[in-house]
């Protein structure tokens, strides 16, 4: 279900602090965020995040292109490994 437009996009407090203090540092370091559902701004485009998986961090490089998306899609969190019945397949 979509959000309300009148609300505006969802971006934790957080997370805007941290993107303009990596924005004023010129350094290129990751930014670790937990924030899976926030959206992606224009502000962040050029800083890499680290998006947490509930294992690890995944490097994010954010472009215009993931504008209006959330950061969740670009960092998953299972990895597929085939499905159990394909064995028999392979082996061919």
């Amino acid at each position: 279900m979509a959000r309300s437009v009148w609300k505006g996009p969802f971006v934790d407090g957080y997370l805007l602090k941290k993107a303009d203090k990596a924005r004023a540092s010129s350094r290129n370091e990751i930014v670790k965020i937990w924030s899976r559902r926030s959206t992606i701004l224009p502000q962040f485009v050029g800083l890499t995040f680290g998006v947490y998986n509930g294992q690890k961090f995944i490097p994010v490089l954010v472009n215009e292109n993931m504008i209006g998306h959330k950061f969740g899609e670009f960092a998953p969190t299972r990895t597929f490994h085939g499905h159990a019945a394909d064995k028999k397949a392979k082996r061919k």
